[in-house]
């Protein structure tokens, strides 16, 4: 069983910044590719960052310079810094992690719960 648990949302101004953590507990041989998703209301869900095992990145174009993606191999989890926030970056953030349970497993897309990031005056 393997289980993403995300961080970190929260209410913030314009301007403001925040850091999302999610973290991956069970039973984990490998990570592969993680990355960031978010959905707003009526809106289909789209990629926000994703990164590699080995570390490259890749971000959405309404994010690039404003947001930072990161993660920590040793502790199964991934960071996503919002610097710049705008009231357009409003939704719920998902995480998503490539992770294979066992050495002979084929790998698994995981997703996290979510955790609401609203920015607003």
């Amino acid at each position: 069983q393997v289980q993403l648990v995300e961080s970190g949302g929260g209410l913030v101004q314009p301007g403001g910044s925040l850091r999302l953590s999610c973290a991956a507990s069970g039973s984990i041989f490998s990570m592969n590719d993680m990355g960031w998703y978010r959905q707003a209301p009526g809106k289909q869900r789209e990629l926000v960052a994703g990164i590699t095992r080995g570390g490259s990145t890749d971000y959405a174009d309404s994010v690039k310079g404003r947001f930072t993606i990161s993660r920590d191999n040793a502790r199964n989890t991934v960071y996503l810094q919002m610097d710049s926030l705008k009231p357009e970056d409003t939704a719920v953030y998902y995480c998503n992690a490539e992770i294979r349970s066992r050495p002979t497993y084929p790998s698994r897309n995981y997703w996290g719960q979510g955790t609401q990031v609203t920015v607003s005056s």
